[in-house]
C-alpha cells in the first residue's frame, strides 16, 4: 500500500521529479519496515529473551495488543492526512466501552445493540469534534482537547465512577485467540477494515478529497470542494472506528466498561501514525504504514517488558521515537521546499 496522492484539481503536491526527492520517497515509503526491523532484530538478539520474543505464542499476544491502536490509527489516518487531529481519542475509547456495558447490564440489551451503540456514539462525538472544528474556526487541538475532558466526564458519570461489569456475551471472545490462523477475530477485523480504508483513499473521491484537504485546504476550496462538510464527515468516520476501538477494549476486559481506562492512548494513537509514515502538516499517510507504526509500538511495549525494565523507561523509548519520527518528517519538509 502507497501513499495516495490527489489528482487534478485537487492535486497540490507534485510528484518527485529529481533523483534525490525521487529516493526521499523511497525511504519514506521504507522507512516503517526498516523501524520493524530494527526493534525485532534488538529484541530478538537479546539473551534469554529472544527465543521468547520470536516465539508464535508471543506474536499472538503482541497482535492481540495491537488490535485497539491500530482500530484507531485507521480513523486517525484520515484525519492527519486531512491535516487535523484527534487528541479525545483514549476518552472516546473509555466512554463507548463504559456505555455499551451500561446498556448491556442495566438496561438488558444484547450484545450487538451495545456494540452498534458504542461504535454511533464513537461517531457522535466525531461528528461533533468536527462540527465545532468547523463552527468555531478554532484548531482541532482545542477542540478535541476540550472535548477529551468532556468525554471522560461523561464516561465517569454514566458510569457512577465506576467500573462496569456486563453479563458475558460473545463480544468477549472478539479478542480471543481462537479464530483461524491462531489469532483473534479482532485482528481479521483490522485486516478487513484496512483494506477497505485503504480502498476508499486511494479509489473514492471522498478519500483524494481528504488529500487534496490536507495538502492545500485554500486549493481546495477554491477547486470546489465542500470542505467543511468533508470535514465534519472525516471525524465522524473516524469517530465510528475509535468507537469499535472502545468495544475491543471492552472485550479486552472480558465485558467491563472502565471509566479511567486508555488515558493517553491517544498519543500512542497517533504516534502509530506518524512513525508509519502521516505528516502532522497534512497531505500524507498511508494505511499500511500506520499498522505497521501500530506493530512497531506494540513490539517495543513487548520486548521492554521481556527484558524486564520499568515502565518509565518503555515510556522514554516510546518518546524518543515519536520524536525522532516527527524530526524526520520536519527535516524532509524542509529538504523538499528548498528543493
Amino acid at each position: 500500500m502507497t501513499t495516495v496522492q490527489s489528482d487534478p484539481p485537487m492535486q497540490a503536491k507534485a510528484a518527485p521529479s529529481s533523483p534525490g526527492a525521487r529516493v526521499q520517497q523511497i525511504m519514506k515509503s521504507l522507512g516503517p519496515f526498516i523501524g520493524l526491523f530494527l526493534v525485532v532484530v534488538l529484541f530478538s538478539i537479546q539473551p534469554g529473551v529472544g527465543k521468547t520474543f520470536l516465539s508464535f505464542d508471543n506474536f499472538q499476544l503482541v497482535l492481540s495488543q495491537t488490535v485497539i491502536v491500530a482500530i484507531g490509527a485507521l480513523g486517525m489516518t484520515m484525519i492527519i492526512i486531512s491535516s487535523g487531529i484527534d487528541l479525545s481519542v483514549g476518552s472516546v475509547v473509555a466512554l463507548t466501552g463504559v456505555a455499551a456495558a451500561v446498556l448491556m447490564k442495566d438496561h438488558h440489551m444484547p450484545a450487538i445493540v451495545g456494540l452498534l451503540a458504542a461504535v454511533i456514539l464513537g461517531g457522535i462525538v466525531g461528528a461533533i469534534n468536527g462540527g465545532l472544528i468547523v463552527a468555531l474556526r478554532v484548531t482541532p487541538f482545542i477542540v478535541t482537547l476540550g472535548t477529551l475532558e468532556v468525554a471522560r466526564g461523561v464516561a465517569k458519570w454514566i458510569g457512577n465512577e465506576n467500573a462496569v461489569y456486563a453479563p458475558h456475551s460473545w463480544i468477549d471472545q472478539l479478542t480471543q485467540n481462537t479464530a483461524p490462523g491462531g489469532v483473534s477475530a479482532a485482528v481479521w477485523i483490522v485486516i478487513a477494515l484496512a483494506i477497505l480504508v485503504h480502498l476508499m483513499l486511494k479509489f473514492t473521491v471522498f478519500g483524494r478529497s481528504i488529500f487534496a484537504i490536507g495538502s492545500n485546504e485554500v486549493a481546495s476550496r477554491l477547486s470546489g470542494l465542500r470542505v467543511d462538510a468533508l470535514k465534519i464527515s472525516i471525524y465522524a468516520l473516524a469517530g465510528l472506528f475509535f468507537g469499535l476501538s472502545g468495544i475491543m477494549q471492552f472485550a479486552r476486559l472480558s465485558g467491563m466498561g472502565d471509566p479511567t481506562i486508555a488515558q493517553g492512548e491517544e498519543l500512542d494513537v497517533i504516534a502509530a501514525v506518524v512513525i508509519g509514515g502521516g505528516s502532522l502538516s497534512g497531505g500524507e499517510g498511508s494505511i499500511l504504514g500506520s499498522l505497521i507504526g501500530a506493530l512497531i509500538m506494540a513490539l517495543l511495549r513487548n520486548g521492554s517488558q521481556l527484558m524486564g525494565w520499568p515502565s518509565y523507561i518503555q515510556e522514554i523509548i516510546i518518546g524518543v521515537v515519536i520524536v525522532v519520527a516527527v524530526a524526520l518528517d520536519r527535516i524532509r519538509h524542509r529538504s523538499a521546499g528548498k528543493a
